[in-house]
């Protein structure tokens, strides 16, 4: 989980920085010349940002995926424990209710399970 906060704290910094170095670009004190000028070498880094978030958040998205997909195995394997265990308990208890009973063997069914 920490990888995953960590890319998130990433890819909004990233972001923030991007958005904080614009909006100084637009309020600095420069000629019109000089603010288009770079302008135009934060446009151009742009694309080369947005692929590295969208590799980040890719990174992330395999990582959530690969841990949902685990926590998903292990889920079905204690259902499938589960459904197993109800079986063999609910087979002990049918040979248990279909023994035949003798009239020496008069005792009830609570005091047949406790021998059990």
């Amino acid at each position: 989980m920490s990888n995953n906060r960590s890319g998130v704290f990433i890819g909004g910094f990233m972001l923030g920085a991007t958005i904080g170095a614009l909006t100084g670009l637009l309020v600095a004190p420069r000629t019109g010349r000089e603010t288009r000028k770079i302008l135009k070498k934060s446009a151009n880094a742009i694309p080369e940002l947005a692929e590295d978030l969208s590799t980040s958040v890719q990174i992330q998205a395999d990582r959530l995926s690969a841990i949902a997909l685990q926590n998903w195995d292990e889920t079905l394997d204690r259902l499938r424990e589960a459904i197993a265990a109800g079986v063999d308990a609910s087979q002990r208890e049918s040979q248990v209710l279909n023994r035949p009973t003798s009239v020496e063997d008069s005792d009830s069914l609570p005091e047949q399970l406790e021998r059990l």
